[in-house]
């Protein structure tokens, strides 16, 4: 009896698992600005010792954007991959602190 109950509690916990995976997964990438338009950004990362890393997010209306958005700022962008690619949700614009 206690394993047909354990086993049958685990069962919701599956569905709701799998409700979770349908829902696209946000990731993060953080650079400088290489080519700014109003649809697409590009950002490239440079880690002392490895090959440089280049990424282009496409910007839609409902992109937020915290920041004046140029060449050559550091930026985060908080993206999702879609059917279309690489889709920017939120850019963050680094400001630099003066020494």
């Amino acid at each position: 009896m206690f394993l047909l109950l354990s086993s049958s509690g685990t069962v919701p916990a599956r569905a709701q698992g799998s409700a979770g995976a349908e829902q696209p997964h946000s990731e993060f990438f953080s650079g400088i600005v290489t080519a700014l338009s109003t649809e697409k950004i590009t950002v490239v990362r440079t880690v002392l010792g490895k090959n440089s890393d280049m990424r282009t997010f496409s910007i839609t209306p409902e992109t937020r954007v915290e920041g004046k958005l140029r060449l050559k700022v550091k930026v985060t962008v908080r993206f999702v991959k879609d059917e279309e690619g690489e889709r920017a949700l939120h850019i963050i614009v680094r400001i630099s602190q003066k020494k």
